[in-house]
């Protein structure tokens, strides 16, 4: 057929048939909110690189959960502010059965059960370097001892009742001794999100921020275990040496910027593929929302639903919670 006969405006002129015509939906079911804890009682930190994010401790992210969740938000991805008195060379506080991290899934599980609660499996967060892995004294990550103390971790987060272990590490090899290590202790039914394509970007500034890691990470790099910014083919592989090993869900990261790998991901491999709107992300966007130069609900929404586009399943981003909102009315 050709115009006049076929017009394509013609799906487009009403909402009642754009929403008909509508390939992909965005829902709070592709939701997942990560959130900063920290230790104690009724604290709450402005983040200043992110804002409308803050840091809380578990009473006050409580608060917030019990009625997104009633709203339909149905999971969470806990992120650790560390004390510098806990941070160590070694990370030991990583897998403290009464850590912060421990402690945190024991009440939002006791709170909210149906709650899926996905851990963040990494020692970046406790290492007084600020690296992701175990280093020598020529500054070198060491792969092989890394994963030890990776196991450790994710046992005790298993142990506390995470639904999800999330390696965010890129370690070689990982996957496939955590989740022996799960089956070894008979937490067959703990998922692994796996970060399998995690590249070394400049959009991770305002989370090591959040964190605390970024005074202690200094001027040093994290490029000898992230993956490169150019390489494409790679993640493929990366992600397939993931599954083989055990992953049940893998992990494209940052979001936007990296869209194709989320396309090509999704057209290798049958599994849940996640994304991660990053923190330079949600700085960019919150930053124009805020100085007015972007209508906010129109253009998260926009963003979010690229990543359905192209192929996501989940999408780790810190709008969970006004998007929940949002969808919910």
């Amino acid at each position: 057929m050709h115009y006049p006969f076929t017009r394509k405006r013609r799906l487009r002129t009403s909402a009642a048939i754009r929403n008909l015509s509508q390939e992909h939906h965005l829902t709070v079911n592709d939701l997942i909110w990560p959130v900063f804890i920290l230790d104690g009682f009724n604290r709450s930190e402005a983040i200043t690189s992110m804002p409308g994010v803050q840091r809380m401790s578990v009473d006050l992210l409580l608060d917030k959960l019990i009625p997104l969740h009633e709203q339909g938000l149905n999971a969470i991805a806990l992120f650790p502010v560390v004390d510098e008195g806990h941070k160590s060379d070694d990370a030991a506080e990583a897998w403290n059965p009464e850590g912060l991290v421990q402690k945190s899934v024991k009440t939002i599980k006791s709170a909210l059960p149906e709650l899926m609660v996905i851990t963040d499996v990494a020692l970046d967060p406790y290492t007084s370097h600020g690296q992701d892995g175990i280093i020598n004294e020529q500054g070198d990550i060491l792969n092989d001892v890394t994963i030890k103390a990776l196991v450790m971790q994710a046992l005790s987060h298993a142990r506390a009742g995470a639904d999800v272990v999330a390696p965010s590490d890129m370690m070689d090899g990982r996957i496939g001794v955590i989740r022996e290590a799960l089956e070894s202790k008979k937490h067959h039914n703990t998922s692994i999100l796996a970060y399998s394509a995690k590249y070394a970007s400049v959009f991770y500034g305002p989370f090591r921020d959040a964190v605390g890691s970024a005074g202690n990470l200094g001027k040093s790099s994290k490029a000898t275990y992230q993956m490169n910014p150019a390489n494409a083919l790679e993640a493929i592989d990366e992600i397939a040496m993931d599954l083989d090993e055990g992953a049940d869900l893998v992990m494209v990261k940052p979001g936007m910027p990296y869209l194709d790998i989320i396309k090509t991901a999704k057209e290798h491999f049958n599994v849940p593929i996640c994304a991660y709107q990053v923190s330079g992300e949600y700085a960019m966007l919150q930053s124009a929302i805020d100085n007015g130069f972007l209508e906010e609900k129109k253009a998260i929404l926009e963003a979010l639903l690229c990543f359905k586009r192209a192929g996501t399943d989940a999408i780790l981003t810190y709008y969970a919670d006004r998007v929940t909102e949002w969808l919910s009315q």
